[in-house]
């Protein structure tokens, strides 16, 4: 008994003198691997400005979470909004629901739907965590300039 007493104590004290694995978040910011996408998603858009999404609710099929609200609507010819014949009228992702599993960019057939790396998520209410298109067609604010990451 008194063996498994001193071997509980020698992991303690060998762990003392070890360095720290914790880093103070806002102030320091770690960089992410290259290839790491677990973030805000986006919505892309063509060089010419048109958006790639279609309308075609393939997103919102493939998500287990039920996160996303996708309404198409054919393409105005005279001022259209995407390259194809429709294009995504309401587009919105419910944050609070989604599980970043990643199902939503694998089924999007023209790539239009991607995961930043900006994983800085908050929100003041529950109507906040829902983003719209608009919103999700803009890229994320930089790692440490979002709102509440300042130091008081």
């Amino acid at each position: 008994m008194i063996v498994g007493l001193f071997k509980g104590l020698w992991v303690t004290f060998r762990n003392m003198f070890r360095r720290p694995v914790t880093y103070s978040y806002p102030k320091e910011i770690k960089p992410l691997p290259p290839r790491s996408h677990t973030g805000r998603h986006l919505l892309n858009r063509h060089e010419n400005g048109l958006e790639k999404c279609i309308g075609c609710e393939l997103c919102a099929w493939a998500c287990p979470a039920d996160a996303i609200y996708v309404e198409g609507e054919d393409n105005d010819p005279d001022a259209p909004a995407s390259a194809g014949e429709r294009y995504a009228r309401v587009y919105q992702i419910n944050y609070l629901r989604c599980i970043m599993c990643g199902l939503c960019v694998e089924a999007c057939p023209t790539r239009a739907l991607t995961l930043t790396s900006s994983f800085e998520l908050s929100w003041e209410t529950r109507e906040d965590a829902i983003l719209e298109k608009e919103q999700l067609l803009e890229w994320p604010l930089p790692l440490g300039t979002a709102p509440g990451t300042e130091q008081g």
